[in-house]
């Protein structure tokens, strides 16, 4: 009895067929309240998800690489030197860096140097007016050498603690003004920069498409008549950052190029190409002017006639040029659809009671 009462009560539920119960309710504050409460979830949705924050796209962040190249030749005629061509083996130091280049503009030279003794240069610390002054094998961070432990003529008035260094020493100076490589303004760079958005498998260079061997060679960056050039001269850019490039070269700096990729995958990919803005990046204060611009030293090195080595040492100044990629491509989610919401009556099914100021008028099916 027990097993037949189960088979028919699971049949019943089987053959069961029911439809939801839509309850209409006439007045006028419940309908304020409830049309109040769908424009608020429906500017929600479009003014902050999808206005605002976008939510309706998918983001995806830059890969990217950076190469450059520079090109021009300088010429230079000094006491020190003579005549002299400079390109870009001499100026561009080292060849090759990560995301940036330095382009020499200035320099004091010191010439044919070799390991021997001599006088230190007078400044605090290294005067002396007898050998008991001076320290055998001291070595300080802010001299040239190591010292001897002897006090030797520096100049008729000068007397200084003799030093084991390359001599003669360098002479802490001012660089000249206007910059031995002032041509420099003139040199230009290829700026070959690749991206990757690997979410979209999407690729692209600021060499595009329609850019081939001719326009490359004689093209120039303008904002006007070639925006999308990657070649671009060194002034151009110094000048957009608001700077003045003799001035800088005196002393050196450091600039920004700023490479910026915005793209919209929904829209065609001749669309997404990279703008370009310039900066300087190191802090110059009129001020505190201490430590100004960008320096460091390196040397040649040779052997003369006697089979000595010697050296000339190089302080140079320049322009370091940082290439900055920045980034961002956005693309519609696949998921994303959008339903309108409609209201539909299908009385030969739904079962309606209607209810007036939340007095229930009728709860029988019809």
């Amino acid at each position: 009895m027990k097993t037949r009462g189960c088979c028919a009560s699971i049949c019943q539920c089987f053959f069961e067929y029911s439809t939801p119960k839509i309850l209409v309710i006439r007045s006028f504050k419940v309908g304020t309240l409830n049309r109040i409460t769908q424009a608020l979830v429906i500017a929600y949705v479009i003014g902050y998800v999808c206005v605002l924050n976008k939510g309706y796209q998918d983001t995806d962040a830059v890969l990217s690489s950076v190469t450059t190249k520079v090109k021009g030749i300088a010429l230079t005629n000094t006491s020190d030197l003579g005549l002299r061509i400079w390109d870009v083996a001499d100026y561009v130091i080292p060849p090759q860096e990560e995301n940036s280049f330095f382009v020499l503009t200035n320099l004091l030279i010191t010439l044919n140097q070799t390991q021997s003794h001599c006088p230190e240069v007078p400044k605090t610390g290294f005067d002396c007016t007898s050998d008991r002054d001076c320290k055998a094998g001291s070595r300080d961070t802010r001299g040239n050498g190591v010292q001897t432990g002897k006090c030797v003529k520096y100049s008729a008035v000068d007397k200084t603690c003799e030093v084991l260094a390359w001599c003669p020493l360098e002479l802490d100076k001012e660089p000249p003004n206007p910059p031995m490589l002032a041509d420099a303004e003139n040199f230009t760079v290829l700026i070959k920069n690749s991206i990757r958005y690997p979410k979209f498998n999407f690729n692209k260079r600021n060499i595009l498409p329609y850019v081939n061997k001719t326009y490359l060679e004689q093209c120039v960056f303008n904002r006007i008549t070639d925006p999308d050039c990657p070649i671009f001269r060194l002034k151009d850019m110094v000048t957009e950052a608001n700077e003045d490039f003799q001035t800088m070269a005196v002393h050196g700096g450091v600039m920004g190029v700023q490479i910026r990729w915005e793209c919209d995958l929904d829209m065609p990919s001749s669309w997404c190409v990279p703008r370009y803005t310039f900066r300087r990046l190191d802090n110059k204060d009129p001020v505190n002017n201490v430590a100004p611009g960008y320096n460091f030293r390196f040397a040649k090195y040779y052997k003369n006639g006697n089979n000595e080595e010697t050296r000339t040492l190089i302080k140079g100044f320049g322009i370091r040029f940082d290439v900055m990629v920045f980034g961002q491509v956005t693309v519609v989610c696949d998921w994303i659809v959008l339903t309108c919401m409609t209201k539909k009556n299908i009385y030969n099914e739904e079962k309606y009671s209607y209810v007036d100021d939340f007095q229930l008028l009728s709860n029988e099916t019809p």
